[in-house]
Parts: structure tokens; C-alpha cells; sequence
């Protein structure tokens, strides 16, 4: 790192976004946060023992409350969006995502910010044909992936004229100081509780949100243009997920791997239902997420292992960390 900068960061008090924070502070920054709840802050920061008092308070869709927030800083972090696979938040997640990256990384263009790093996801490159080199755009569509498709396109435009947008893709992500309790870790909440029996053949990437946090950090360097990062993880199927689980629990978690084919029209029946149920009942066998895995999709992460030496925790030990998280603390959501 070449220097302390001061550094807006969107999404601050999500699961990604406060593991970002906390990293970014330990690493001497200054910085601001973008927030639509400012008394959430602490709660989001206090497992870390981090604390940010410049606080802008507002929507990440207002555009002159994201002209407030980026007016003083040097960087910003762009990490603010709706995860979530449960097709009743479709309209919403639409809505929001690609709309708020196009605010925050024009607005960060337009003021000369340096870096500018926009968090992505796998989920927008996962596709059939697999990955490459030149990480070319998924082929999932439905909601979510649709949403980070898109805002992926235009931060690919904004890296083709020049400018020094840094994306950052982690695939799914686990680990300790889930502050909303988000859709990954609700799922591996219910597989832990042996309840989730049954996954879909194929396969995803997945982080730990420790080793998302440093690679969000060692980026936040300016004067190194526009790049693209995998972040280092673990390409997890059924197996693996279920006997880790088993490992490090000592109890079993059997499960039954399913064709695609065959999930697919479970997963739409179990959508339906969901439709006519409280917002707060969530069975977390969505559809997309089904998608997501038959794909099977393999992610080359030598770029960020090779500049910035990142290593991924082993899986075992982010099991072990996010088990133990579970059963000792009480998320908010």
C-alpha cells in the first residue's frame, strides 16, 4: 500500500461490507460509510472493535446524497447491494443493484476518485461454457444474476474508457459476523440443523469473507488503472460441503445429490408457495441458487494469489469459524 487514503465505503454495514471496514481501518484509512441506517453501524462494527463516525446518512439510489457522501475522499468502495436469491425480492433487487453501481462509479469517475472498487460477484460470470482469462459475463437469468450482470457491464464500461475501477468478484461467501444473517448463511444454517438434506449436482466457488475483506484492501492502491479479481476460495460440491460439515461437527449431515433436471421443478414449487408466506419464512432452496451450481462453473483466481500473495482459508477452518459464530452469538437482522 502505497499510502493512507480516505475511502467511502457503500454497503458498510452489510456481511462483506463491515469485514471491508474493519480491514480497511486496521490498515490505517480514513474512512466514510454510506448508510440508509446510521444506528446500525456500531452493531454491524462492534465484532471488530472497529468504530466510524463520518457517516452519511441516505440512500445509495439518491444521487446527490452519493454526491455528498464521495465530495473529500480519495477512493471508494462500492459494496452496497441486495444479496438475495428469494425470487419475492426480485422487483427490488432490480431496481437497486445495477441502478446504485451506476451512481456511486459515476459519480467516483466524474470526481477523479482513485481506485474505485466496485464488489461484484461470481454469480455474474457463472455460466455453462465456464470461465476464462477474460472472465466473460453469465448466462443466468433470474433476478439476481440479471442484476449483477448488468451492474458488471457497466463497470466494464467504465474500465474500457480508462478509468481505474477495480472489480473484485467473491463467489459465495461464508464466515463469522453475519450482521443480517444473509441468504448464505441462513442456507448453511438449515444444512448444520439437518435440514436442508438434499443439493443440486455441480458445483461454486465459495470465500471466506476474511479473504474478501484483504483482497478488498490490498486493492486500494491508486495509479494501477482498471483490473479485475477472483477472489481465492474453494470450488465446493455437495460432497465436500456436507463431509466438512461432518468433520468439524463430529455429527452426520448426510445428503442426496439431485440432477438439475429434477431440482429445478422443486425448486419452482417451493418459490410459489413461498410467494403467499411472510417475508421473515424463508426456506432457502431457491431456484437461482440451484442455477448457480449446475453450472458448475470454475474460477481462475492466479491473478490475485500472484499480486497480492492471498492465500484462502482453508474451508474447514471457515466452517469451523461460522459454526461456532452460530451457536454463540445472535445475528441481527
Amino acid at each position: 500500500m502505497i499510502g493512507c487514503m480516505k475511502i467511502l465505503v457503500t454497503g458498510g454495514t452489510g456481511f462483506v461490507g463491515s469485514h471491508v471496514v474493519a480491514e480497511l481501518a486496521a490498515a490505517g484509512h480514513e474512512l466514510r460509510l454510506l448508510v440508509r441506517r446510521p444506528e446500525q453501524v456500531p452493531v454491524s462494527l462492534a465484532p471488530f472493535g472497529a468504530e466510524v463516525s463520518d457517516i452519511v446518512a441516505g440512500d445509495v439510489l439518491d444521487e446527490a446524497v452519493v454526491t455528498t457522501a464521495i465530495q473529500g475522499c480519495d477512493a471508494v468502495v462500492h459494496a452496497a447491494a441486495i444479496y438475495s436469491l428469494d425470487p419475492r425480492r426480485a422487483a427490488e433487487i432490480l431496481r437497486t443493484n445495477a441502478r446504485a453501481t451506476e451512481l456511486v462509479l459515476g459519480q467516483a469517475v466524474a470526481a477523479g476518485l482513485d481506485p474505485i472498487v466496485h464488489v461484484s460477484t461470481t454469480v455474474a460470470l457463472t455460466r455453462y461454457a465456464g470461465s476464462g482469462p477474460d472472465l466473460p459475463l453469465g448466462d443466468i437469468d433470474l433476478p439476481y444474476a440479471q442484476s449483477k450482470r448488468a451492474s458488471e457491464i457497466v463497470a466494464r464500461r467504465f474500465q474500457d474508457a480508462g478509468a481505474p475501477v477495480v472489480t473484485v468478484y467473491p463467489g459465495g461467501v461464508l464466515g463469522p459476523n453475519d450482521p443480517y444473517y444473509g441468504d448464505q448463511t441462513e442456507r448453511f444454517h438449515w444444512i448444520v440443523r439437518n435440514r436442508f438434506p438434499l443439493w443440486v449436482k455441480g458445483g461454486m466457488h465459495v470465500n471466506d469473507v476474511r479473504d474478501v475483506a484483504k483482497l478488498v484492501t490490498a486493492v486500494a492502491e491508486p495509479g494501477r488503472g482498471p483490473r479485475r479479481y477472483v477472489v481465492p476460495g474453494h470450488h465446493i460440491d455437495g460432497n465436500r460441503l456436507y463431509g466438512t460439515v461432518t468433520e468439524v461437527t463430529g455429527r452426520s449431515h448426510p445428503h442426496v445429490d439431485l440432477p438439475g433436471a429434477l431440482m429445478g421443478p422443486s425448486t419452482r414449487a417451493i418459490d410459489a408457495v413461498q410467494r403467499f408466506l411472510p417475508s421473515r419464512w424463508h426456506y432457502p432452496a431457491d431456484r437461482e441458487g440451484v442455477e448457480i451450481v449446475r453450472r458448475d462453473t470454475r474460477f481462475d483466481t492466479t491473478p490475485a494469489r500472484t499480486d497480492f500473495a492471498l492465500t484462502p482459508i482453508p474451508f474447514p477452518q471457515s466452517v469451523s469459524d461460522l459454526i461456532t459464530w452460530l451457536t454463540t452469538s445472535t445475528p441481527h437482522r
